[in-house]
């Protein structure tokens, strides 16, 4: 189409296999959408295009992306404010004609596979590296692994007995994010698998109304997996966090960013706030427009490090990997941590020369 058509904070510039969605800096740019800058949709990656009645005198033009098409929207599933949808174009109510008129222009660049969910990502991630602060943790991502770095006033015990973790990429299965704003109107938090997603005709992608989640991120059911006990939360001042999820960050919901190992896709998950492969925020730790580029980041990884299926019938082929050797730096600043926690009375003399003994056969 090669038109270039400009709403509130956001333009749509259209070429003729893709569009090219910027978000403007400003204040009124909400923080998420500064933070993606801005993002290249093919139009294989849509499955519908919408038009409706905004507030004030403005109407809204909304793509609706596929399951699976999208690792950011895969793995919000459902919880973004509609404020937060990248997909969402904000015009004058004077340009509903104008409007209308590239929307249908969308829905006749629609893809064969539109009413699909999408077998591999087709809009790009934030890439690493990537960091956010969450509340009892700092949570880094180089491309090839997750780290968690505990802060003492914030994690429980039961995260500091287990001292700072790393999960390789390769070792995943999937993402699991829930927003700290999600007021618990709906829906569970994201568990965003690496395998391709199930198709559902009824998937119509990330609701900007609210959370209306069809499963994992991907486009495949959850089942019953737990999102996390919900509850105002307080944040205890000044001291280590006591491990319950009553001291959690002080905010209107609490978040938290899990991630999935392989092989443990269908177990119940533990409370975020004890579970060494999860950090927890509120409002004001791991914002939304920190670590949800993140988890996109990380799912986009974890999908493509996904091992090829096998033809039905054949083994699987066996993977010889080399154990990766651990930085010096980061086992020293973990028995640092470890003699924090024995000076504390948190580990006994035991459990420290333990701990201390396996983090040194690492080097």
């Amino acid at each position: 189409m090669g038109d270039v058509l400009a709403g509130f904070q956001t333009v749509w510039e259209f070429d003729t296999d893709s569009v090219l969605i910027r978000f403007e800096r400003g204040i009124r740019t909400p923080k998420l959408l500064q933070a993606l800058g801005e993002r290249h949709i093919p139009y294989e990656a849509l499955s519908a295009v919408d038009l409706a009645p905004g507030k004030r005198g403005t109407v809204v033009l909304r793509a609706v992306p596929r399951p699976g098409a999208d690792p950011l929207m895969d793995v919000a599933d459902g919880q973004l404010k509609e404020g937060y949808d990248p997909y969402r174009l904000v015009l004058p109510a004077e340009r509903a004609s104008l409007a209308e008129y590239y929307a249908e222009e969308l829905r006749g660049a629609l893809g064969p596979g539109a009413g699909t969910a999408s077998e591999s990502h087709l809009v790009a991630a934030p890439p690493p590296p990537l960091s956010f602060k969450a509340y009892d943790g700092k949570a880094s991502f180089d491309g090839k692994a997750v780290s968690f770095r505990w802060f003492w006033t914030g994690a429980s015990s039961a995260k500091w007995k287990a001292g700072d973790q790393r999960f390789r990429i390769d070792e995943l299965a999937g993402v699991e994010w829930r927003s700290p704003e999600n007021r618990g109107s709906g829906g569970a938090a994201a568990k965003a698998a690496a395998t391709a997603p199930v198709e559902d005709p009824d998937a119509r992608g990330a609701d900007a109304q609210g959370p209306v989640s069809h499963g994992t991120a991907a486009g495949k059911s959850t089942g019953g997996r737990s999102s996390g006990a919900k509850g105002s939360g307080s944040r205890s001042s000044g001291t280590k966090g006591s491990g319950s999820w009553g001291s959690a960050p002080k905010s209107g919901g609490h978040g938290h960013l899990r991630l999935v190992p392989r092989g443990a896709e269908d177990q119940p998950a533990g409370r975020p706030d004890q579970d060494p492969a999860a950090v927890v925020f509120g409002m004001g730790y791991g914002l939304v427009h920190e670590s949800l580029p993140f988890a996109a980041a990380v799912l986009e990884a974890v999908r493509a490090s996904a091992p090829a299926p096998c033809a039905e019938g054949s083994p699987a082929p066996a993977r010889a990997t080399a154990p990766a050797r651990r930085d010096p730096a980061d086992i020293a600043d973990r028995i640092r941590h470890l003699g924090e926690l024995h000076t504390a009375g948190l580990l006994t003399d035991e459990e420290f020369s333990a701990k201390k003994a396996e983090l040194l056969a690492e080097l």
